[in-house]
């Protein structure tokens, strides 16, 4: 992805989140240069990639398979210096693009239409090896319990919530309105995330996007402070 790229959705991220009412971290606003400043006490966000993440999975179509989010909390699984067993973040899906079929492996969420359109998801139960199941599975929707068939396709419009468990493939994108106003915000609240071990996509995808720096960063993304 070119870094103008990233920087225009970086900003059209903030417009969106700002006009459904939630305010991010002040740290949401951090100029590269002002990471070089900062010391130790901000390593809990360095650490634990907190902070904006936009990918494209590798496949260099963001408007087509993608995602953007923002990473407000989040524990360690490997660092004993951080406690939380929890995270949350706020993802953005666009109309006409998919977030692609994936499971963790350890961690289990809520994902929650936070507003703006209808989320599409499609779930799967995974086999051991990784393969999809044939069998039907419980899925809990805000507290209710519904067997889901294999590949079933499930809608959540604002306000509804669906737990999803270790190794329940799930995809999702926002329903197309006629209006082209179909983008969700939506919410992620979850045990501990690690997106360096604990994705496993049905087909190979990169999780982090190859950048032409073409212009200078708006902001860092979660995976850059080392780099600064």
């Amino acid at each position: 992805m070119k870094r103008s790229e990233i920087n225009a959705i970086l900003r059209r991220a903030e417009e969106f989140i700002a006009s459904r009412g939630f305010a991010l971290p002040r740290f949401a606003n951090f100029a590269p240069e002002k990471w070089r400043t900062l010391g130790g006490e901000w390593d809990e966000v360095r650490d634990n990639m907190l902070g904006w993440d936009v990918t494209d999975y590798g496949h260099g179509r963001f408007s087509e398979i993608g995602l953007t989010l923002f990473t407000i909390r989040n524990g360690s699984l490997t660092n004993p210096r951080y406690t939380k067993k929890y995270a949350e973040k706020l993802l953005i899906s666009e109309e006409g693009q998919v977030c692609p079929m994936h499971f963790h492996f350890s961690k289990s969420e809520d994902i929650i239409n936070r507003g703006g359109g209808n989320l599409i998801m499609q779930l799967w139960l995974a086999q051991p090896d990784g393969q999809k199941s044939d069998e039907s599975f419980t899925v809990s929707f805000d507290g209710e319990r519904r067997v889901i068939a294999p590949g079933e396709i499930v809608t959540l419009v604002p306000g509804d919530s669906v737990t999803l468990e270790p190794y329940v493939y799930h995809a999702f994108w926002a329903e197309k309105s006629a209006a082209g106003q179909g983008r969700v915000l939506i919410g992620e609240v979850s045990s501990v995330n690690d997106d360096n071990t604990d994705n496993r996509f049905f087909e190979p995808q990169g999780r982090f996007p190859e950048i032409d720096e073409d212009e200078p960063p708006l902001y860092l993304l979660c995976n850059e402070y080392a780099k600064q």
